[in-house]
């Protein structure tokens, strides 16, 4: 589960990027209302390794590291 709170609504953007940074999944990209909100990633099919999360809302970015394991 990815968590993020949001202090204005807007437009939101989560994208999985693998270690070449190659994009694997989008798990949002829609607006969404202020507040407290979480996605759920869905791995099946992904090998174990790391991956990252890039969270997008207006002017603020954020990426983060994932470890998967199998």
């Amino acid at each position: 589960m990815i968590e993020y709170s949001l202090a204005t609504a807007g437009s939101v953007h989560i994208q999985v990027t693998n270690l070449a940074g190659n994009p694997v999944a989008t798990l949002v990209d829609e607006r969404k209302a202020a507040g407290l909100h979480d996605v759920e990633f869905k791995a099946a099919g992904l090998p174990s390794g790391i991956y990252f999360y890039t969270l997008t809302a207006g002017d603020y970015t954020l990426t983060r590291k994932m470890v998967l394991v199998r």
